[in-house]
């Protein structure tokens, strides 16, 4: 018997793309919730409380054997949650605020098995190094119209403005979906990866990740 159907949701290419790396099959569907942060909660809490609603809103439209597969990706700094900007003034003053320093993302993973079961959730969170990029590589990225859909107003893996540093952490986390947690998520669902995620992963994103061993073996890192 083959594994049950995965649906992954999210309307994110970029999740789309990390996802098929695992050689999964998988539909993909676009949840509505409200990403409002409650008062008082912590970032942690906050992506995996977003990742497991984004769930439970597919699952009255999945096949009965599904499994649901959600995240949700945010960036912090201090206690401070970064959305998107809602404009190109707002990005600029993210960027600013980001140059030169450290600062994490969060990211939540939400499995849900529609047959019934106990859901599974991890969390990944990621130290990111910000380079002091100058006033006009952030003028001119930000009339690029990338940030705009983006927490934090940056997305890492841009060819030109390249915003971080170096990476010590899981840098498809940053992306939008940490593959080995997922992975190790998904073990007590039966379900494994068709391919090798942790090199699939590194070579697509030309990567080498210094932690996915000890997530595969189940280390809290990352």
């Amino acid at each position: 018997m083959g594994n049950p159907p995965l649906v992954l949701a999210s309307n994110s290419p970029r999740r789309r793309e990390l996802l098929a790396l695992g050689g999964w099959k998988f539909e993909s569907t676009s949840p509505e919730v409200d990403e409002s942060q409650h008062p008082g909660e912590e970032p942690g809490d906050y992506v995996l409380r977003l990742a497991e609603s984004k769930a439970l809103a597919c699952f009255a439209a999945a096949n009965p054997d599904s499994i649901i597969i959600a995240a949700d990706t945010t960036v912090v700094d201090g206690k401070t949650i970064l959305g998107k900007p809602g404009n190109g003034a707002e990005a600029v003053e993210m960027l600013r605020k980001l140059r030169g320093r450290t600062h994490q993302v969060y990211t939540g993973i939400a499995v849900i098995q529609k047959s019934g079961g106990n859901p599974g959730r991890d969390l990944c969170v990621t130290q990111v190094p910000m380079r002091d990029y100058e006033d006009r590589e952030i003028d001119d990225y930000v009339s690029s119209g990338d940030p705009l859909d983006k927490a934090g107003a940056y997305g890492i893996q841009h060819p030109l403005f390249h915003p971080v540093e170096k990476m010590t952490g899981c840098y498809a986390s940053v992306m939008g979906l940490p593959l080995c947690h997922l992975t190790r998520t998904l073990r007590p669902f039966g379900i494994a990866p068709p391919k090798d995620i942790a090199a699939e992963c590194q070579s697509w994103l030309n990567y080498a990740c210094p932690i996915s061993a000890w997530v595969l073996q189940g280390e809290q890192v990352g």
